[in-house]
């Protein structure tokens, strides 16, 4: 049986096509339109889809009354009596005349984690801006048997509050949290901050209670101990706080986790707050069990919902599962450039479902270059301060960093370098990476080029960051490859 589940009109519209325990596609909208996390589909996506079969059932992503119910309670009426936005009316224009199920916000994220995860019993953790209602939820799952054992409800919040400071620094919600993240190592931890933002906004003694709503963000608010001046030096020690402040909170929640579920210690985790890359690496340390789907936000929510109709494990081999751009991997062609010193594309193969480049859709470099971040991030039109990560030899990765785990094939943790001085290009201010490691089962196209990259250098890594520029969607189509390679003059292949 073909399932399609699909997510749309929130952000990060995607579709995903299930035959049986197989994924045949799974796609991001944006990368079809051109308009970053657009939170439509198009018909452009939707034909992709069908090249792989007609699908036999459509799933929702979520519950729209229910969503509607939230809606109205929180004074948002254009929502509610918008023409239009009810899933069953939206799809017509896509051949789609009937939505056969729908699943639950938090539901879809839980079954998103858990049936793709190698755990035939788990703890499931998703924790995100806000679904239906919820807003974090534990469930402990076995078998294709869920039972919620905790959650909070809207306006109660962890990621509308993480989201709210990132609006509160002159940053894009729902968009730019990775850059807080970022930028939080630059600043400096101060607990009289971390007090005040704990007293500002979060009721003392109650788990996960807020002293207001943040939907619409906190523009308003000011430290009265460390007062904004409009210095980066600022926003970049509110950010530290922020995020401290985020990941002795997730650290708590799987603490209640641990209580709540006391049957497993297999932890999936979900929800676009998992994409916080540094607090995963603390989570990891303590919970070595742990699971993260690469797409954990809404996006892998298309996935989620499908999977929970058919009721059992996916075969989660790896994420390369979007467009198509065939042919054989640019192993001759990129290996050119890379040992020219060049900055190099790759277009090749089916691109990436989640936020991540990782072989198939990346901007390449060699990850020793004293100049090579300052060149990248021109291209790319992001702040200077940014690094890039670092795709590495598997075998290899415990010889340059302190890693958390043995994998991170999808980029969701960081780990201290042990030569910084050496690899400028892909370290943090703080000395650390987000690291990406290949084996052959990930990527062997890109396993092979690394490797020969190692050969030739000595080096078992190359710098990787994704086909695109700041606020555009990753490259999707050959064309898109062609015309980035003309607009930037960067040679992909």
């Amino acid at each position: 049986m073909k399932i399609l589940g699909i997510n749309a009109l929130n952000h990060d519209a995607c579709i995903t096509l299930l035959d049986g325990k197989e994924i045949l596609f799974a796609g991001h909208a944006e990368r079809y339109s051109g308009i970053k996390n657009d939170h439509l589909l198009n018909q452009e996506m939707i034909s992709d889809a069908k090249r792989y079969g007609k699908w036999d059932k459509v799933v929702w992503f979520e519950k729209p009354w229910l969503k509607k119910s939230r809606q109205l309670w929180a004074g948002q009426y254009g929502e509610v009596f918008q023409s239009g936005n009810l899933p069953s009316q939206y799809l017509k224009q896509f051949g789609i005349d009937k939505i056969d199920h729908y699943v639950g916000h938090h539901e879809s994220h839980a079954a998103a984690s858990y049936y793709s995860s190698p755990y035939d019993e788990a703890c499931i953790i998703t924790i995100d801006a806000i679904g239906e209602w919820e807003t974090l939820t534990i469930w402990y799952a076995w078998g294709s048997h869920f039972e919620k054992r905790y959650s909070v409800n809207y306006p109660n919040s962890l990621g509308l509050w993480y989201s709210a400071m990132t609006q509160r620094l002159g940053l894009k919600p729902q968009e730019d949290e990775y850059i807080l993240m970022g930028m939080a190592a630059w600043g400096k931890l101060d607990r009289n901050i971390m007090n005040e933002l704990y007293d500002d906004f979060f009721v003392k003694g109650l788990d996960l209670k807020l002293k207001e709503n943040l939907h619409r963000g906190c523009l308003g608010w000011d430290s009265l101990y460390y007062p904004d001046d409009g210095s980066d030096e600022w926003k970049f020690t509110i950010a530290a706080n922020v995020q401290a402040i985020c990941e002795e909170e997730i650290l708590k929640i799987f603490e209640k986790a641990k209580e709540v579920v006391p049957e497993t210690d297999n932890y999936c985790y979900g929800g676009g707050v998992a994409l916080n890359c540094v607090a995963n690496s603390l989570i990891v340390e303590k919970y070595p069990n742990l699971w993260i789907l690469p797409n954990p936000g809404d996006g892998g929510s298309s996935l989620g919902c499908a999977s929970s109709i058919l009721g059992e494990h996916i075969n989660f081999n790896n994420c390369f599962l979007g467009y198509d751009i065939k042919g054989e991997y640019p192993i001759k062609e990129v290996m050119d450039e890379l040992l020219k010193g060049n900055i190099v594309g790759v277009a090749n193969g089916r691109a990436e479902f989640g936020p991540r480049a990782l072989g198939n859709r990346s901007l390449l470099a060699d990850p020793r270059g004293t100049n090579i971040k300052d060149q990248m991030n021109e291209i790319k039109n992001r702040q200077k301060f940014r690094p890039f990560a670092p795709s590495v030899l598997e075998e290899h990765a415990h010889e340059i960093f302190e890693m958390p785990t043995k994998k991170s094939q999808f980029m969701q943790y960081v780990a201290k370098c042990k030569y910084p001085d050496k690899y400028p290009a892909i370290c943090h201010v703080d000395g650390t990476s987000r690291v990406q490691t290949v084996s052959k089962d990930d990527n062997i196209g890109y396993y092979n080029l690394i490797k020969k990259f190692y050969e030739e250098t000595g080096c078992p890594m190359v710098l990787n960051t994704s086909l695109n520029i700041k606020g555009q969607p990753i490259v999707n189509s050959y064309q898109d490859g062609v015309l980035f390679e003309k607009k930037y003059n960067v040679k992909v292949f």
